[in-house]
């Protein structure tokens, strides 16, 4: 920034320097050349020539440093704006995620970040202008006061113009982006959702409804091209009527002997001059609202505060961990979830968590693994008495001491090796361990390239099931000491689920949570933890259980379901 401000320096004071070397040249070298009887001397002319050619190197010069350096601080902005956002994304709780909808999201990473750094690159080019001005004012005053006055009464003209064109376009520079927002929400709900879309022949619907939002948005952007175009015209138009006036009353003082034609030449020159800086000039004020429309689009993201740092002191103890939940509540704005929720999963435990649909079992797992805060009560990694907080744990300690898979699997678009072994670091070993306890190996070897073979976009070529599998084994890879499972067999047939399970107690030292809705999962854990409505309502074996009316009526509804 510092290089291009100073390319701005050097170019005006060369723009004004070249006023005055035409002037010089216009009333030493072109006009005696005309002049009866007189004379220009072979050496006046390379001088003027090589002053010319000089004064044209040095604002050269200035440009190239304002344009390149100015461009690459506005492009390191951007950078570090973008860069800034997805460490910012990367740090905050999932809770914040849930109340920002994805579309918006992408326009804050993406339109709103080009935006806010646009403003960066003409703001050299807008310094070198109060150069100019200094400059081309002194240069003015030592011509002719008169001439001078008709300056100074354009750019205060200028300055007045840029002010209302800002003040104008604020509004509509705001809607503008809020537009592009709902463009990109929109349309990520419909990419996200092709399958719904397609399936139900929402297609037309989608993209009536795509349009209309499209339709705003350039309606918006269209007034706003209004706006700008006027402005635009304007502002070429001043300094043009600047040189008109300056041609009409210079005459008058060449005729009075107040000036000669020479400085004319130089005023108007420097007219000439001032209509391209002034036009940048223009450029940054009108880049100067959309800039801050979308900081301040921005400004939210990178003030949420994120959660204090984790400690990273705290030790958990050796081998399975055990898992105390006491008196848990938590609720979504407006709507009560989890209401005093208590149980205990002893180490190496497999405890089975079973409710109906909207019993709050997917948050209680979310809350398990520390990705949701509890409203009040406490959830606790090993023995009640020196437990440590599932909360007081940085990202790291609790990625190595638990794993959570949910129902949704989500596969990134690379092979079955990549999103079994995301760091890249586990060795082929491991990943075919984890694999083979994870039931991928069934599916894995009918694939032409095996574990190397690419699934695609959100593991499209994979069925349901077969995303479970792959999920599952990337959660094992680690060798969790707590695995939480939230209903992450469910699209896996009954005889797979059950060699999963097999596979779970005898080659995994674990503590194991899962949600389940088959009786044959249910059967083999050690406890039952029942919810209902938010609560734990009963807890103990299974067979213990059965003589809960709710429990039991549940479970048989689970038999016929399977039947």
């Amino acid at each position: 920034m510092s290089l291009a401000t100073a390319g701005a320096f050097v170019f005006s004071f060369a723009t004004v320097g070249s006023a005055i070397v035409l002037g010089r040249v216009t009333d030493d070298i072109v006009l005696p050349a005309f002049e009866p009887g007189a004379t220009v001397s072979t050496s006046d002319v390379w001088l003027g020539a090589l002053a010319i050619l000089g004064i044209t190197v040095l604002r050269s010069v200035g440009v190239v440093g304002r344009r390149y350096f100015g461009m690459m601080t506005g492009e390191r902005v951007q950078q570090t704006i973008r860069h800034s956002l997805a460490t910012k994304f990367t740090k905050l709780p999932l809770s914040w995620f849930q109340k920002h909808p994805t579309g918006q999201l992408l326009a804050h990473a993406d339109n709103d970040s080009e935006i806010a750094a646009q403003v960066i690159m003409p703001l050299p080019f807008t310094l070198g202008v109060f150069f100019l001005a200094i400059f081309s004012a002194i240069s003015l005053l030592l011509v002719d006061v008169p001439l001078a006055v008709l300056a100074f009464l354009v750019f205060p003209a200028l300055a007045g113009l840029n002010r209302i064109y800002s003040r104008v376009i604020e509004v509509p520079a705001a809607k503008v982006q809020e537009d592009i927002g709902q463009v990109s929400s929109v349309a990520h709900e419909s990419f996200d959702g092709a399958l719904i879309v397609k399936t139900l022949g929402r297609a037309e619907a989608e993209e009536v409804r795509f349009g209309e939002e499209v339709e705003q948005l350039r309606s918006d952007r269209v007034r706003v091209g209004y706006l700008t175009a006027a402005f635009d015209t304007v502002i070429d138009m001043l300094p043009n009527l600047g040189i008109v006036a300056v041609i009409v009353i210079g005459a008058y003082r060449i005729d009075a002997g107040a000036v000669t034609p020479g400085e004319l030449v130089q005023v108007a020159s420097l007219f000439s001059v001032l209509s391209f800086p002034m036009r940048v000039f223009g450029f940054f004020l009108t880049s100067l609202p959309p800039a801050v429309v979308a900081t301040e689009r921005l400004t939210p993201v990178f003030q949420t505060p994120l959660p204090d740092a984790a400690p990273t002191d705290l030790k958990l103890p050796d081998g399975p961990l055990g898992l105390d939940v006491a008196n848990v509540h938590f609720a979504y704005p407006d709507t009560p979830v989890l209401e005093g929720v208590t149980f205990r999963a002893l180490p190496g435990e497999t405890v089975a968590v079973v409710g109906s649909t909207g019993s709050g079992k997917s948050t209680l797992c979310a809350l398990l693994a520390g990705l949701l805060p509890p409203d009040s009560g406490t959830v606790l990694l090993g023995d009640p008495e020196d437990g440590v907080p599932v909360g007081a744990l940085d990202v790291e300690q609790r990625a190595a001491a638990m794993s959570l898979v949910f129902q949704e699997s989500f596969l990134f678009g690379s092979s079955l090796r990549g999103n079994i072994d995301l760091h890249g670091d586990r060795g082929a070993a491991a990943v075919e361990r984890a694999a083979d306890i994870a039931q991928v190996s069934r599916f894995m070897d009918e694939m032409a390239d095996g574990l190397d073979t690419v699934v695609g976009e959100r593991g499209v070529t994979l069925s349901g099931g077969q995303r479970q599998r792959v999920a599952l084994a990337r959660a094992l890879i680690g060798s969790p000491r707590l695995l939480i499972l939230d209903d992450a067999t469910s699209a896996v047939d009954a005889e797979v689920e059950q060699q999963i399970l097999r596979g779970l107690r005898e080659a995994v030292d674990a503590t194991v949570v899962i949600v389940a809705q088959r009786v044959s999962t249910i059967e083999v854990a050690d406890r039952v933890v029942y919810v209902a409505n938010g609560r734990v309502v009963a807890q103990g074996a299974h067979a213990e259980l059965m003589a809960h009316p709710g429990y039991e009526s549940l479970v048989r509804a689970y038999e016929q379901a399977a039947s």
